[in-house]
């Protein structure tokens, strides 16, 4: 199944000049859904734990870890987590955010490995791989369902093994 077959261009949103890339249309799709959650799965079935950045796109962090029976671990926004929390601050092009997890949520020398929708630029994925290296927890894989190939996101990430299923 080709997965891109299922992601919708939308021209200039949310400005102009970006192109958006539209994952409803495969979310909509329980065979395209399906499909990337167990490729995603084969990805990081090595991993102990998974983790899943803010809340938009738990979706196929929390469907792959029910898969494999893997603990997930949530990666919020700063005072979104009820419980002690580790928190960093990052860049973006547009200004800063800050992310949060909870401090008992990996041991030392666990596998991370991070599922999300898109990598971009790089700077969420670069502030979780800091949040789970200061627990003490080794990133495995960043694994996505889209990577933006044309942003500069290497530089951030050139260490670690990444994997996406669709690359523009």
């Amino acid at each position: 199944m080709n997965l891109a077959d299922y992601i919708r261009d939308i021209p200039d949103f949310p400005k102009p000049g970006i192109m958006f890339k539209d994952i409803t249309t495969l979310l909509s799709s329980p065979e395209a859904f399906a499909a990337s959650v167990d490729k995603l799965a084969e990805l990081v079935k090595n991993a102990d734990k998974i983790v899943g950045l803010d809340a938009r796109w738990f979706i196929f962090a929390r469907a792959v870890s029910y898969k494999l029976g893997k603990p997930l671990i949530l990666i919020r926004k700063k005072w979104k987590l009820p419980y002690k929390t580790i928190d960093i601050s990052y860049d973006l092009e547009y200004g800063s955010d800050s992310f949060s997890m909870h401090t008992d949520s990996i041991n030392s020398w666990e596998k991370i490995a991070i599922v999300d929708d898109l990598l971009a630029t790089g700077g969420t994925a670069r502030a979780a791989i800091d949040l789970i290296e200061q627990s003490g927890g080794i990133v495995d894989s960043l694994n996505f369902v889209i990577i933006l190939d044309e942003l500069n996101w290497i530089a951030k990430l050139e260490w670690h093994k990444v994997n996406s299923l669709v690359s523009y």
